[in-house]
């Protein structure tokens, strides 16, 4: 049974949202175990609506509520009883395995390092969402986490990366791209031209060279490595764009009677086809390097998507995925 506690106020949606897809992770494994942390009250009433196995959850109380904006240390520090500080706190101590929360990044980011804490020798844990490509998935670290990170960070994001997709998306020896504004070596700004001959001369992954953020779609490279903030407009455009190509296809095909009638007949096969784009299919962000597993879901998750972080967990437990970034990294050192 792996334990995974699930910050059930954060976000957009919370609790209801956050309730409804624990509530489906649990109905279709039987091998997780939720801890709904939050406002007692609120929960229980959000719990009335639902029929699940009772051994496979529980409710955590927890008063307070860390807001979007609030300053992220200064929560952490002061929020004892929040539902993020808590969730972290029973990570820490072992009786959950992971925490889900789609709450503040900032101070998710925070609690990750100062509660749950680092792998010895991991310098700065990335959050490392999947992308969806051509080819299936691809790995972005960092997304968010180390806007100004040094070349050092990013080979260790590339060599935990490449455990990550190995291990629990089942790709041998993934290839590992880092961002680039062209293909040639040279090109770059001071950060990657520093980090690419690192990344060239480390054994331990397989490293293809620049990738541009035009082949990532294709599925070009499997782990895509950059600093925080270059990852993080990559997301987000890849997301705007995914929802403005979603609506220019709603809006063409109920443009006449011709294409409605084309859509009734396309809709099964492009429904599918959209589904495998669509990023709520693939959990939520977890960061990579800790002792425990954290995962940032987006702000305004819905539950499809936090009962995809939560079943994410159980593979990245199975799979030993920290105990694998423990070993590598010790012998590192």
């Amino acid at each position: 049974m792996v334990n995974v506690a699930v910050d059930a106020m954060g976000g957009d949606n919370a609790p209801k949202e956050i309730v409804k897809g624990a509530i489906e992770a649990i109905n279709e494994n039987k091998n997780v175990k939720v801890f709904l942390v939050g406002k007692e009250p609120l929960i229980l009433e959000e719990l009335k609506k639902y029929t699940y196995d009772r051994s496979q959850l529980e409710v955590v109380h927890a008063e307070e509520v860390i807001e979007m904006a609030e300053p992220p240390v200064m929560a952490i520090r002061k929020k004892k009883d929040s539902s993020i500080v808590k969730g972290m706190n029973m990570v820490k101590d072992g009786t959950c395995d992971a925490i889900v929360s789609a709450g503040s990044s900032g101070a998710i980011l925070v609690g990750g390092q100062l509660i749950v804490g680092r792998i010895k020798g991991v310098e700065r844990p990335p959050f490392a969402p999947l992308i969806p490509t051509l080819n299936g998935v691809s790995l972005l670290v960092d997304c968010g986490a180390n806007v100004d990170a040094r070349a050092s960070h990013l080979v260790q994001f590339a060599k935990m990366g490449s455990i990550y997709m190995e291990n629990v998306m089942g790709i041998k020896n993934p290839k590992v791209g880092i961002v680039n504004i062209g293909a040639e070596e040279e090109k770059g700004n001071a950060l990657v031209k520093e980090t690419f001959p690192l990344l060239k001369n480390c054994p331990e992954i397989n490293f293809i060279g620049s990738v541009e953020a035009r082949d990532i779609p294709s599925g070009v490279a499997d782990v895509i490595v950059c600093e925080a903030f270059t990852g993080n407009v990559i997301l987000k455009m890849y997301e705007g764009v995914g929802g403005a190509f979603m609506k220019k296809i709603k809006e063409g095909m109920m443009s006449s009677l011709r294409s409605k009638i084309g859509a009734l007949l396309v809709k099964p096969a492009l429904k599918q086809t959209l589904k495998s784009f669509d990023t709520e299919q693939y959990g939520g962000a977890p960061m990579l390097g800790l002792n425990g597993l954290v995962v940032k879901t987006h702000g305004n998750s819905k539950a499809i998507e936090i009962k995809n972080s939560v079943l994410q967990c159980l593979t990245f437990k199975e799979q030993n995925i920290n105990e694998k970034i423990k070993e590598k990294i010790t012998l590192e050192d």
